[in-house]
């Protein structure tokens, strides 16, 4: 008899609080990734299991793996062993729809799985969860639908193959094979648990407390008949932040005792707002942020504002003891969004020696952001409403492996 997952608690001490709705640091410092490593039960993601990637996908890592942006899975060795078996996997991630564009936290998981898709040449299904927006920004159903469509729009300029990606809103999918699994989920799920795993409270509506199974069940293929029929033993890859690490890990508790495999994990650190590392962007503070519909003048403004410097006071004191970089923002930034390896450690050796301004790291930062949004929105621009419609058809994909 498989060993039960160990579902643990929502984080939620003194010092920190890490939930899906919820991201507040430590007195408001840094997050403690190694303290949320224990608490969840994950496992880090180390040095083989990177190199393994690279040698199973005849490329390069991206390098989301080589920085520790994604830090942490569940099971991905197992992947990896099943890929090297010839066996089949599938991607799935997700956006819940609250806003009307993107920022750059938001495009961080479909980067990075955009990376995965072309590395291991899987299949991916993205859910949007408008129906969870709805319940949990207060938002009317319409509305909730609409911005579904226009974060598709952000998702698909990002580059993923139609022969192989079903994105699916939970208002428009719902129904058959999938609500079948999420009544089977739900029916192992007690009351006291899910309190246990999300923190919900008697002021949380009925609709909080039953959304849950909603987010589990993309992790298993016969919620996708269209895609998977007949093979219901196929492998599930999530790649999400890991402050979504609690629905799945009550999926992993559920899965086995359902019948279906555990979906595996690679979970990513938070995007660090501008105004300094105190856990995750906010739409709702659109200076804590870099949107993708913004202009080089909105970029350039935001940058050299708002982002958060660890340069001294002062010149000379800048030029005695240089930056620090545990703090400093715009070169957090750089080592999310600048390719070049050689250029980001001379930038670290020469702007933490003080031989670097921070004047100096903002406008390379301008011009390497300035570049991405502005291919970014290049490639949005072309997206239609009928290839929205195309990506969102419910039909076989008989290409989606070769």
């Amino acid at each position: 008899m498989e060993k039960r997952e160990e579902v643990k608690e929502v984080v939620e001490e003194e010092e920190q609080v890490v939930n899906p709705w919820e991201v507040s640091p430590k007195d408001d410092g840094k997050i403690d990734y190694n303290k949320l490593i224990d608490k969840f039960g994950c496992q880090r993601l180390d040095d083989s299991l990177i190199q393994r990637v690279q040698r199973l996908t005849n490329r390069p890592a991206h390098v989301f793996l080589c920085r520790g942006v994604f830090f942490a899975h569940r099971d991905f060795n197992d992947i990896l062993d099943a890929y090297e078996k010839r066996q089949k996997f599938y991607l799935y991630t997700g956006r819940g729809p609250s806003s009307e564009a993107l920022h750059l936290g938001h495009l961080i998981p479909f980067m990075f799985t955009k990376y995965l898709q072309d590395a291991f040449k899987v299949p991916l299904v993205i859910q949007l969860t408008d129906d969870e927006k709805c319940m949990w920004k207060n938002l009317s159903v319409e509305e909730s639908q609409r911005l579904a469509r226009e974060n598709a729009k952000d998702i698909i300029a990002c580059g993923f193959d139609v022969s192989k990606t079903f994105i699916f809103s939970d208002f428009d999918y719902f129904g058959g094979a999938f609500y079948k699994n999420m009544v089977k989920v739900a029916k192992c799920v007690t009351y006291n648990k899910v309190v246990g795993i999300f923190g919900f409270t008697g002021e949380d509506h009925i609709g909080k407390v039953s959304f849950p199974p909603v987010q589990a069940v993309p992790s298993f293929p016969s919620s996708f008949p269209h895609m998977f029929s007949g093979n219901d033993n196929i492998l599930c890859l999530i790649p999400c932040a890991i402050d979504q690490d609690p629905y799945f890990r009550m999926t992993r508790d559920v899965a086995p005792r359902i019948g279906y495999h555990k979906p595996a994990l690679i979970e990513s650190s938070f995007f660090p707002a501008l105004q300094g590392e105190n856990g995750k962007m906010s739409a709702s503070d659109p200076n804590s942020a870099i949107y993708v519909t913004d202009s080089a003048k909105e970029i350039k403004n935001k940058i050299n504002r708002y982002a958060f410097s660890g340069g001294q006071d002062s010149i000379e004191l800048h030029r005695q003891y240089g930056a620090n970089l545990e703090v400093d923002i715009p070169f957090k930034y750089l080592g999310f969004f600048l390719d070049d390896d050689a250029e980001l450690q001379r930038i670290r050796e020469e702007y933490g020696s003080g031989r670097m301004l921070t004047g100096e790291v903002k406008k390379r930062l301008t011009e390497v952001l300035t570049d991405l949004v502005e291919r970014h929105r290049r490639a949005r621009s072309l997206v239609t409403d009928e290839m929205v419609d195309a990506f969102m058809a419910i039909r076989p994909l008989p290409n989606m492996f070769n």
